[in-house]
């Protein structure tokens, strides 16, 4: 049963206090006897409030000098993108991971703008850059995804652009704790002040204006503007709002964006189903004031803060992940064209997919919950879409090479408004 206040405005004793969870995340010391205050990598990154002592300077610090350990191990040896949302523990967090990299000598692509950047965006760049240089570059993302606004969160990706499997997030995750046990004070330990950083040490990069110009690889921008749906784009206040911004300049969209204003208490939500503020856009009462509106619209889609999930919204209501994701599968591999293609699903998915696989004589690849088990396919081009019943996906370009290798909540937008452009 929903909470009483599941779908209504968040009440103003429920928004965050940034100044008092930004000073915690400097002031807090981890209580290293606890092991719920040591670093610990669930399915994508490690996640944790600055109040509690679970998410703090000497986390990302520690966690970020393990990764700089690691990285040569792992295949980088180039320059590391890094990318953040709109989280308020996100840029205290990126001025401590651009520390410990400049103390490292390990070169940040960051953007060139000084602007949030999503998840598929970070994606798509490690694997944008890989293509054209032998020195393969990896990534950090600073997210906790769809979690509350007192939330921090900072995860790994790999040379192959996707979420660093159990092996190496095990072993981020056991160096972090020495150092951080170590309170970051040992030999190895390297940081420099921000203010002391040299310039080469940061590489602007124009992480917005490249994803943006590429879309046409992925997805047919052009049906959609000649069909031109109407479509409301819920941004969520998210990392990729200004991304939905310059789509709709660049390829000419019917598009009515909201809540594209930078709000770290994210005060414009609705509450979750347990009464909770969080930003899942795979939720129908986080999407409520959309659903309200979609009378006006052909469509409506929203993304959480990192941009790695997606909400779709239709007259009837809130398509579920599952769905969508059959829905996506059938279209794709019906107008793609590709060839000797899977598809990906989780354990927990529905077995929707399985059926229509069955018919389309489509192999299906099952894998446990977690993203980082679709990179690898997806990176070889094994299967042509993945997804998870939590409304992560992502999928190939037209001609059935690479996009992204974690999760794209853009593109799966930019496909039901391509499905609304082409079938109807």
């Amino acid at each position: 049963m929903a909470h009483a206040l599941a779908g209504k405005p968040v009440q103003e004793q429920d928004i965050i206090d940034v100044q008092t969870i930004v000073d915690a995340y400097f002031d807090n010391v981890p209580d290293m006897t606890n092991p719920t205050q040591l670093v610990s990598f669930g399915t994508s990154g490690h996640r944790g409030t600055s109040v509690d002592g679970t998410f703090t300077d000497l986390h990302v610090a520690a966690i970020t000098q393990a990764i700089c350990d690691g990285r040569k191990q792992f295949g980088a040896t180039g320059p590391i993108f890094v990318g953040q949302d709109t989280h308020a523990l996100s840029q205290p967090a990126l001025v401590t991971v651009l520390e410990v990299l400049a103390g490292n000598g390990v070169t940040a692509m960051v953007d060139c703008d000084m602007a949030f950047v999503p998840t598929p965006s970070v994606s798509r760049a490690i694997i944008r850059y890989n293509e054209e240089h032998d020195d393969k570059a990896d990534g950090i993302i600073i997210t906790p995804s769809h979690n509350p606004p007192d939330n921090g969160g900072i995860k790994y990706n790999t040379i192959i652009g996707g979420p660093a499997d159990t092996v190496v997030t095990k072993w981020i995750e056991m160096r972090a704790n020495e150092y951080l046990t170590a309170y970051c004070e040992s030999e190895d330990f390297k940081r420099i002040s921000i203010d002391n950083i040299e310039p080469t040490a940061q590489v602007p990069y124009d992480y917005k204006g490249l994803y943006v110009e590429e879309l046409g690889d992925v997805i047919n921008m052009e049906a959609i503007k000649a069909a031109g749906p109407k479509v409301l784009v819920d941004t969520l206040g998210g990392s990729g709002a200004s991304y939905w911004n310059a789509i709709k300049e660049r390829y000419g969209l019917d598009l009515t964006i909201i809540h594209d204003d930078y709000d770290p208490t994210f005060s414009f939500m609705t509450y979750d189903h347990d009464g909770k503020v969080r930003m899942d856009c795979s939720s129908t009462y986080v999407m409520a004031s959309v659903i309200n509106r979609i009378g006006d619209f052909d469509l409506a889609v929203g993304n959480d803060p990192d941009y790695d999930r997606y909400g779709i919204v239709v007259s009837s209501g809130l398509i579920s992940a599952n769905t969508f994701l059959t829905l996506a599968a059938r279209y794709l591999f019906t107008t793609r064209g590709w060839k000797n293609k899977g598809v990906g699903k989780t354990v927990v998915c529905t077995t929707m997919i399985d059926k229509w696989a069955a018919d389309a004589e489509t192999p299906v690849f099952e894998v446990p919950v977690g993203f980082k088990y679709f990179s690898q396919l997806l990176f070889d081009g094994a299967i042509g879409i993945g997804g998870e019943e939590s409304a992560g996906a992502s999928f190939l370009k037209k001609d059935g090479t690479v996009w992204t290798t974690d999760k794209d909540g853009m593109i799966m937008a930019l496909l039901s408004m391509e499905i609304m452009a082409v079938m109807g």
